[in-house]
């Protein structure tokens, strides 16, 4: 058993760490040399003692939801309905043994004393409590740990105490104390100023993936993260403000607090810039204990998204950019549901049928509003065959429904009149067929139509996707529904051959030891489960609709693409990420007039204007370059140096740069990257990007190769100011020359 501080040894916890299958007897604290001082017992002897009860319980609640995720697997179903469940249960525990053990004693941010109660409170990144009931980690999201971030020293929130700790491979390697009361000042000797657990945090390497920063989330950050849902709330900053951050950790607070997406209805969508960017934020939110939030770029929205370019015509891509250009395609698809104006005579074994333009049009008009066209093409044939047979009751429904049916002549003009539509094929007439795309889009000047027209008619590019989604949207899948039964019947029919094959293994097995006995759960169960995964494409997973919808990168959309968003968020709830500085198309105007264009009415807007990532150095050097464009530019202020000047250097220096960079960080910590150079190739530590791929990340070390030939105008301004803003630490720039 461990010893109590003051019994003349030192305090030591039993650690449990689930993620790792281990028991330990250890210190939970791995403090260096130089911070000896914080180790003494009566600072940290209460934490050691809350962090054995929080590994006992991480332990205990591990093996539990481990030995009914077995039992699940075990379970017999007949299938259908119980079926479901059982697999809805497999995948609800799954879920939450991975919560589980995705973390050991590192789950614990911190802890607060405020001035009434006197025990600690202490954070995680979920709530956890003992088998008694008493509450060992509070959610960081819940209102009785919101002091935790907000508190300030102009307003402690009722707090006389914080302490933040800093992790390292699950051992605490510091921890900073802010004392909020001169009483608590001196009864802490570690003590330290409110910004020092934050500061220390900024000059930390960087890597492949953002890194963990709920531990030193700022009061200003964290009351944008904790604001309501309803209507769009932007939240606009330049580089380094933490605008990703904030929006990422508000779709976790939100997603716990908020009735409409509490137990996952409704969903979140991260719709982000580029690949790369997905690639760096995918780490936060299953940090955050939040793995079922889909994320993706404009361009996975449709499946011509995986192989569309630039378009190279800025002209054209303006034309395709608006709104009016969205509305062509309901014309476009209106021009394929014409009722026959002439009467039609089907001839039947009863005589002759009449079909009048009277029919055609009512028929035509049944279907709900907003139903797409190809779905919505049943139930029109249908309707017709409905009213003609209505006005001839003298003859069996059946029978003659049966006999239009197969009419030529019947079959033949509903073909005609409202036909199958691919989504892909309407738009590619648009740019192939002038006097289609004339008609359909009256707003087009002769000359802007001609423009349009191209000899690859299905080419992709960027600026046609939001036209394809609308398209698509528009039109639908009429063979959507059979699908799913086709789906739903198969996985059920493979469930129950699945059981059959297994209990027939069992009943067949003469062995001493039975060992086919074990095919009823373990793991065998758990493979097969995989088979009842849904089959559904990730396009599919994508349609929405959506709860909430995050948008980092907001200021370059354009208002086609924020109609494919919006379609995908009917309560228009968003999460809107951007800086106006930052729009290489340029942003004359405010948030609230720009996203009025596109129906967004309900806007609020929560300005971050500290810079924490970028040093002042670069800033110094950045701010000339985006201000020449852009005069009233928000241009955040740095709050740290790092005492590196930007430096200067030619191109043939590029490799040199870069090897010495390496053999300063040979232990692996940190990341650069060259900006600008498309004849490096990059590696594992060294990434070669564009300005627009860079957008949204941040490296150690930036090489910025020419940025001269990023262009002229706003939008080279940008690029060039965004490339630059990208480093944490130094910042070289190259030239030709």
């Amino acid at each position: 058993m461990p010893q109590a501080p003051g019994e003349g040894a030192e305090w030591a916890a039993d650690l449990r760490f689930p993620a790792r299958g281990v028991l330990l007897t250890v210190t939970a604290f791995a403090l260096p040399d130089r911070l000896a001082h914080k180790a003494d017992p009566a600072l940290i002897a209460d934490d050691e003692r809350h962090f054995a009860a929080i590994a006992g319980r991480l332990d205990e609640l591990a093996a539990d939801v481990s030995g009914r995720l077995d039992d699940a697997r075990r379970q017999r179903t007949g299938g259908g309905q119980s079926a479901l469940d059982r697999d809805l249960e497999v995948h609800r525990l799954t879920a939450r043994l991975r919560t589980l053990r995705r973390f050991g004693l590192d789950l614990c941010l911190g802890h607060i004393v405020d001035a009434q109660h006197h025990e600690p409170i202490y954070i995680g990144r979920f709530g956890l409590t003992d088998d008694s009931g008493r509450r060992l980690l509070v959610d960081w999201r819940s209102p009785a740990a919101e002091p935790f971030f907000a508190a300030t020293h102009a307003d402690p929130r009722g707090l006389v105490h914080r302490r933040r700790y800093r992790w390292t491979r699950g051992r605490v390697t510091d921890y900073w104390d802010e004392a909020f009361t001169e009483d608590e000042l001196r009864g802490h000797a570690a003590a330290l100023d409110d910004q020092s657990a934050f500061i220390a945090s900024l000059g930390e390497s960087r890597s492949a993936r953002m890194r963990d920063v709920l531990g030193t989330i700022q009061a200003d950050q964290d009351a944008i993260i904790r604001a309501g849902s309803r209507g769009a709330l932007v939240v606009d900053g330049g580089p380094g403000t933490g605008k990703t951050v904030v929006a990422l950790h508000r779709a976790a607070y939100l997603l716990y607090a908020d009735p409409r997406l509490a137990h996952r209805r409704g969903g979140v969508l991260v719709v982000g810039p580029s690949v790369p960017y997905l690639d760096y934020v995918a780490d936060v939110l299953p940090g955050l204990g939040e793995e079922g939030v889909r994320s993706c770029t404009l361009a996975d929205l449709v499946p011509e998204g995986a192989g569309a370019v630039h378009e190279t015509d800025p002209v054209v891509a303006r034309l395709k950019s608006t709104v009016a250009m969205v509305a062509t395609i309901d014309a476009a698809v209106a021009y394929h549901e014409q009722p026959p104006t002439e009467p039609i005579t089907v001839e039947t074994e009863w005589g002759g049928v009449d079909v009048e333009p009277e029919d055609w049009a009512e028929a035509f008009a049944a279907p709900e509003h907003g139903t797409p066209h190809d779905e919505a093409r049943a139930e029109v044939w249908q309707e017709l065959l409905r009213l003609i047979c209505d006005r001839h009751d003298d003859v069996s429904p059946h029978l003659l429904q049966r006999a239009l049916a197969q009419s030529v002549e019947l079959t033949g003009a509903f073909r005609r009149a409202w036909p199958l539509l691919d989504p892909a094929g309407v738009v590619a007439d648009l740019w192939s067929v002038p006097e289609y795309l004339r008609r359909c889009a009256p707003h087009l000047a002769p000359g802007e139509v001609d423009l349009l027209q191209r000899s690859h008619a299905r080419a992709w590019t960027v600026s046609d996707l939001p036209l394809l989604d609308a398209a698509r949207a528009r039109i639908g899948d009429p063979d959507a529904a059979a699908r799913r039964r086709r789906r739903e019947a198969a996985l059920a029919d493979e469930r129950e051959q699945r059981e059959m094959v297994l209990e027939h293994l069992i009943a067949a097995d003469d062995s001493e030891m039975a060992v086919m006995s074990m095919l009823r759960g373990q793991d065998v169960r758990a493979a097969l489960t995989s088979a009842d995964e849904d089959v559904r494409t990730e396009v599919d997973l994508l349609a929405g609709p959506f709860g909430h919808v995050v948008v980092d990168e907001a200021q370059e959309l354009t208002d086609a693409e924020w109609l494919m968003l919006l379609r995908r968020s009917p309560s228009r709830s968003l999460t809107i990420v951007g800086d106006r500085a930052q729009a290489r198309r340029g942003f004359a105007e405010s948030w609230s007039e720009r996203l009025a264009c596109v129906g967004i009415d309900r806007v609020t807007i929560a300005t971050l204007g500290i810079n924490y990532r970028t040093p002042e150095e670069v800033m110094l050097a950045a701010e000339p370059i985006i201000r020449a464009a852009l005069p009233d530019a928000n241009v955040p202020t740095s709050i740290r140096r790092t005492g590196v000047p930007v430096s200067y250097a030619s191109l043939d220096e590029r490799d040199a740069i870069l090897d010495a960079w390496l053999a300063e960080h040979e232990q692996g910590e940190g990341i650069a990257c060259v900006i600008g150079d498309l004849t490096f190739t990059g590696s594992a530590r060294i990434r070669s990007l564009t300005p627009r791929l860079a957008k949204g990340l941040e490296f150690d070390l930036v090489v910025l190769v020419d940025p001269d030939s990023f262009g002229s105008g706003v939008e080279g301004a940008v690029d060039r100011y965004v490339a630059m803003t990208r480093a944490t630490g130094r910042l070289v720039v190259l030239s030709r020359d």
